[in-house]
């Protein structure tokens, strides 16, 4: 009898420390998404991010591949993570490749548009008693005649902005990422980048891709959001295991 009731009261435990894990939900486009296999080495910088904190914090990484913040809602698939969503947890809210994509009705969105479906996201997970986190788009490696240049228009802004007015967290992975790729330079940062000489299993012609991340440049994004929840004090810091 006594061994059940310590078998009992170790269940009841562990039941205890998984209802009382936080959730780091991550929604977005594919420069943080999970990667399949085929596409190795991209990596999403979202795949790193769970190295970064102790048991008591899981990541859920929704961000997927072509999504904006238009289709991540009109695919349902934000419906599928409020589904989920407790009191606590975390969204952290990235887009912005996608919704430059104006010429494309199915992902692009207006700066008016963008701005709307962002507090949208805000909003709804501030209804569950969650914690929204705002991130601006990561820059790609875009170099003319030496000189590095913004691909992103005014979106970045809109999300500075909706941050601002809402008194929302913001991680402005915009600059973050043109300081790291700035300060590499045009040479050095390549390595940040899904750039795969010819006769790789799965880019048999080679790869030269300034827009999603290689394994180190997502560890190396992934190391910016660590310091981005750092600055702007997220409770979560206490959850940060050294590295």
């Amino acid at each position: 009898m006594a061994i059940k009731w310590v078998s009992l009261a170790f269940f009841l435990l562990c039941l205890t420390n998984l209802q009382q894990q936080t959730t780091i939900y991550i929604i977005g486009d594919s420069t943080a998404a999970n990667k399949q296999e085929k596409a190795y080495p991209e990596t999403g910088w979202g795949m790193e991010l769970a190295s970064f904190f102790d048991q008591e914090v899981s990541v859920d990484n929704r961000a997927l591949n072509g999504r904006s913040t238009k289709s991540f809602i009109v695919e349902k698939r934000w419906a599928e993570v409020l589904a989920s969503l407790k009191k606590g947890d975390y969204v952290f809210i990235q887009f912005g490749h996608n919704d430059e994509k104006v010429d494309r009705p199915d992902v692009g969105t207006s700066l008016a548009d963008y701005q709307t479906n962002l507090i949208r996201y805000v909003k709804e997970t501030q209804a569950k008693l969650a914690h929204p986190v705002l991130l601006t788009p990561i820059m790609r490696r875009s170099y003319q005649n030496g000189i590095f240049r913004d691909t992103h228009g005014g979106y970045p802004e809109v999300v500075r902005k909706v941050a601002d007015s809402l008194h929302i967290p913001l991680i402005d992975m915009h600059r973050k990422t043109e300081q790291l790729i700035v300060g590499l330079g045009e040479l050095s940062s390549v390595k940040l980048f899904n750039h795969v000489d010819s006769g790789h299993v799965n880019y048999p012609k080679g790869k030269k891709d300034d827009t999603h991340l290689s394994p180190d440049g997502a560890k190396a994004v992934a190391k910016l959001v660590i310091e981005g929840i750092s600055e702007t004090k997220l409770p979560l810091v206490k959850h940060l295991i050294k590295r």
